[in-house]
């Protein structure tokens, strides 16, 4: 088994892939509510969390291990790291993947001259570097930041800081690696393979995919709905978890969305 998973909740199968250097302790404010409705499939991404590494370690290792371990055919919601992980998965086993939900997500996190919807690739690289010098101040800073307009936003960095703790810290190979991921990874040519039914769900101040990014995304896919949430940043399911909760419940529920 390359990948940890926990299962929890009952109904129609959700697969949760969080984003990089990150666990699915990420996913602490919105489980709860999600799984009274949904069978969730939480992942630990394959040198995070208690998954141990793959090599070689690249966006379809990635794929192909997140796939090995959740149901037959499932709907998967990928944020950030996670949605590429995501989009790999559809398009390598597309009658496998229900619906997508992609989150905070690019199919290019690194700008270009033919793609001004992503950020220079100094600013993941600097990003690399505070981890480096210290993980664990650096993660509770990220965290924190994206929790600045949540009611309760000291309450949920206590207790996501002591759901990381409880899990192994990302060796720097590892993070290293999985940024070679986000500075490298170009899908832009190949959403158009993308038939699945697509919730995208971005904040309208997020800095890491501009949401310029998602308003691309939801142009250039067969299927796509788009939710921009006001005030949120790179990670509305903490900032903003009731508006992104009741996303998810809509789309999930939505038939006419079925693929």
């Amino acid at each position: 088994m390359s990948c940890f998973i926990e299962i929890m909740g009952q109904g129609k199968p959700l697969v949760l892939l969080h984003g990089w250097g990150m666990n699915s302790a990420v996913w602490e404010r919105v489980t709860k509510r999600l799984s009274a409705n949904y069978r969730l499939i939480l992942v630990d991404l394959p040198g995070m969390g208690q998954s141990r590494p793959v090599y070689p370690y690249h966006l379809h290792s990635l794929a192909e291990a997140v796939s090995e371990e959740i149901p037959g055919v499932s709907s998967i919601l990928g944020w950030s790291l996670g949605g590429l992980v995501a989009q790999q998965i559809a398009l390598n086993q597309p009658d496998r993947v229900e619906k997508l939900i992609l989150v905070g997500t690019n199919p290019s996190f690194v700008s270009k001259p033919d793609w001004p919807h992503g950020i220079e690739a100094r600013h993941f690289e600097q990003f690399n570097e505070r981890f480096a010098k210290d993980f664990n101040a650096t993660l509770l800073n990220f965290l924190t930041l994206q929790c600045m307009h949540a009611k309760d936003a000291r309450s949920t960095v206590r207790k996501l800081r002591f759901a990381f703790g409880a899990k192994p810290t990302p060796t720097q190979e590892s993070l290293n690696q999985a940024l070679d991921i986000l500075l490298q990874t170009d899908l832009r040519e190949e959403i158009g393979r993308l038939f699945q039914p697509t919730l995208i769900i971005h904040g309208d101040r997020d800095t890491l995919a501009p949401v310029s990014a998602a308003h691309w995304l939801a142009m250039h896919l067969h299927k796509a709905h788009l939710r921009v949430i006001a005030g949120a940043a790179h990670a509305p399911f903490l900032s903003h978890a009731d508006a992104f909760c009741a996303s998810v419940e809509a789309f999930m529920a939505d038939e006419s969305a079925e693929s």
